[in-house]
């Protein structure tokens, strides 16, 4: 595998201890895929450490596009954004990249993998390119965590020719793999076979109670979804975009409770 390596960011300063892990204040997103198209607006929204946040929404209502902004992929269009502390627009690029590797993102519809690695490739490009590991360096934790999401034997496979289950689980292991403060995950179980469901509902469990697997540490989950059902029991703080709308729901009791017609169907979707 031949890569490109950068040198490893310098931490930036550290933020305050009670500084919220991301915050975007009064934000307007755009669109990832539609140039100048604004999805969503007046977003006031605090990720702190050990958070689990499931926002709902319906296909189309701008889920994406608010991962790729808390992330620090792409800018607010209007509003200010916060990562660990700092506000991003006064960051020179050294110091933003620092904070986005800080974040891993799991991407909806096979994980974005670069389709000319096998999977292991994959999982240790973060590694390779961040860190300055050669690929025989990094063999090690890559094989761990193959082993750590059930893909040991497909290593060696091109992600064209395993499931997009796979995918998925691979990406997973590729976000995980420089261990992150915060996951994002872009509706994770879009398309799962009950199987394969409560595979990743037990997984982001493990996850989010310290896994020993990524170093024990609990990381802040931010999950995107369309069905509120499977989430009630793992989620901690919720919230929903309508209408190109953000709004806080609360915790799993305040959603169940909640007579809003639009929160009501997402629970019987």
């Amino acid at each position: 595998m031949e890569t490109t390596p950068t040198a490893p960011p310098t931490a930036p300063p550290n933020a305050p201890a009670d500084a919220p892990l991301i915050e975007l204040i009064d934000a307007a997103v755009f669109s990832v895929g539609v140039p100048n198209l604004v999805t969503v607006e007046g977003v006031n929204w605090r990720i702190r450490a050990e958070d689990f946040w499931v926002v709902a929404g319906l296909h189309g209502s701008g889920k994406s596009d608010l991962l790729a902004t808390a992330a620090g992929l792409q800018p607010p269009e209007r509003g200010r954004q916060m990562m660990f502390g700092q506000e991003t627009a006064k960051l020179g690029e050294s110091d933003l990249l620092a904070h986005r590797l800080k974040v891993g993102v799991v991407f909806e519809h096979g994980g974005r993998l670069f389709n000319q690695l096998t999977l292991a490739q994959n999982i240790g490009l973060p590694l390779c390119y961040h860190h300055n590991r050669a690929e025989a360096e990094a063999a090690e934790t890559v094989t761990a965590m193959l082993k750590w999401i059930g893909l040991a034997a497909a290593a060696d496979s091109l992600p064209g020719r395993v499931s997009r289950q796979a995918r998925q689980r691979t990406a997973l292991a590729r976000a995980l793999v420089l261990r992150p403060e915060i996951l994002l995950l872009d509706n994770p179980l879009h398309g799962m076979d009950p199987r394969e469901t409560r595979w990743w509902i037990e997984m982001l469990g493990r996850l989010a109670v310290g896994h020993p697997d990524v170093g024990g540490r609990r990381v802040t989950l931010v999950v995107t979804t369309e069905d509120l059902r499977p989430w009630l029991k793992l989620g901690r703080q919720f919230g929903c975009l309508n209408q190109r709308a953000w709004q806080g729901l609360g915790d799993r009791e305040q959603v169940v409770a909640s007579d809003d017609p639009f929160v009501r169907d997402l629970l019987l979707a």
